[in-house]
């Protein structure tokens, strides 16, 4: 597993606006925003291309398009903060979701929604997952995506804990993960730590 832990002064900056426990919702949404169109930027450096005729108010040359329609996969809910940036990057996407919630005990995902197209196959796929944690809702989401076809799929994340990132590398499936940081540890509840809290409940407010 391919792992980039993007270093930008920019991202670092709207890192810590997402860290401090003081920054409000609006704040919380905008920063997020901002860190995930540079995240989404540096995971499509890979898209696959070709070549097109274009003709300027002067001349005819080549451009380039994207030779696949790409697909994004936000984990619901704290994903959905990152589509937005992502469908602003590649407007021609397609949206997949997948809802997964969890135990509290246990830790591990409650499905509640899969709306996945049914033939991935030769399509880039980014799974957006602001938090990798213990790595269990990223890797059903990955299984779900495998399952259709998808190949080389990317993990874009906020924050990740060392713990996710062995679980991703055990899982052995063909995947590379684009985040912020890597951060220490996981806590006894299992909440990423330094990490910037419940990413879903930052967005939202808590349900």
């Amino acid at each position: 597993m391919q792992v980039q832990v993007v270093d930008h002064p920019l991202a670092a900056v709207a890192l810590t606006v997402l860290r401090d426990e003081r920054t409000a919702r609006p704040q919380f949404r905008a920063a997020l925003d901002d860190l995930a169109s540079i995240l989404v930027y540096e995971a499509a450096r890979g898209l696959p291309t070709m070549p097109v005729s274009v003709t300027t108010p002067l001349a005819t040359t080549t451009g380039t398009v994207l030779a696949a329609e790409p697909v994004v996969a936000p984990v619901l809910r704290a994903g959905l903060g990152m589509l937005p940036a992502a469908l602003g990057l590649m407007p021609d996407a397609r949206t997949a979701f997948i809802g997964l919630s969890r135990d509290e005990i246990t830790f591990q995902p409650t499905v509640y929604l899969e709306s996945v197209p049914a033939d991935l196959a030769g399509r880039p796929v980014f799974l957006l997952d602001p938090m990798l944690a213990t790595g269990g809702s990223a890797l059903h989401a990955l299984s779900l995506l495998t399952a259709r076809g998808a190949t080389g799929i990317v993990v874009v994340s906020v924050v990740a804990a060392p713990e996710g990132l062995d679980a991703l590398e055990r899982s052995g499936l063909d995947i590379r993960l684009v985040a912020a940081a890597v951060d220490e540890r996981l806590n006894d509840v299992a909440y990423i730590v330094p990490g910037l809290g419940d990413a879903g409940d930052r967005i939202y407010g808590a349900v």
